[in-house]
């Protein structure tokens, strides 16, 4: 084990798959699971006390991001400093720096939350959405000049992984 901050709580700890990167920055707490390709960047703190936190393969927690219980899927990326509070994010879906995911809410699949959005208790994003603003609005990617499979790119998760591998520092 590293010198990593994983902290047992009620008898639950941490699960990170070897083929993970967390970094040992960052600070993990009770039933969190981590899984192969994914990366926890410095800062962050993944909480699984009251709720497991699940991070799905090749998906990325970006700096300073906070995840108190909650599900991300696969293939995600959480920008730096986002805070999500017992919500779920669908596979390959991006939530930008800074955004506010509140409690209850799930982000479909393929959907885009920009930076700094504010999404309230209990809200549903349906799948491949574009959601920015306080309060969240909401539209169809199809309906925005975003395009998404260049959001996606610019963004891959396999980027992440090699950029990543070339930080071994930070996760050794």
């Amino acid at each position: 084990m590293s010198d990593r901050r994983e902290y047992e709580f009620e008898g639950t700890s941490p699960t990170i798959d070897d083929d993970a990167h967390v970094s040992r920055e960052s600070t993990l707490v009770g039933d969190v699971r981590i899984e192969a390709d994914a990366s926890v960047w410095p800062g962050a703190v993944l909480r699984g006390d009251i709720a497991p936190v699940r991070i799905g393969r090749e998906s990325h927690i970006g700096d300073n991001a906070t995840i108190h219980a909650g599900v991300v899927g696969d293939q995600v990326m959480i920008g730096h400093g986002a805070v999500l509070n017992e919500a779920a994010v669908e596979d390959n879906s991006l939530v930008g720096f800074n955004a506010t995911i509140n409690t209850g809410v799930t982000i479909g699949e393929g959907s885009i939350v920009a930076a700094g959005t504010v999404l309230p208790e209990e809200y549903a994003v349906p799948a491949d959405s574009f959601v920015r603003g306080i309060p969240a609005r909401v539209t169809p990617l199809e309906e925005t000049e975003i395009d998404a499979e260049a959001v996606f790119t610019a963004y891959s998760s396999g980027d992440y992984t090699d950029l990543a591998t070339r930080h071994d520092e930070l996760f050794e």
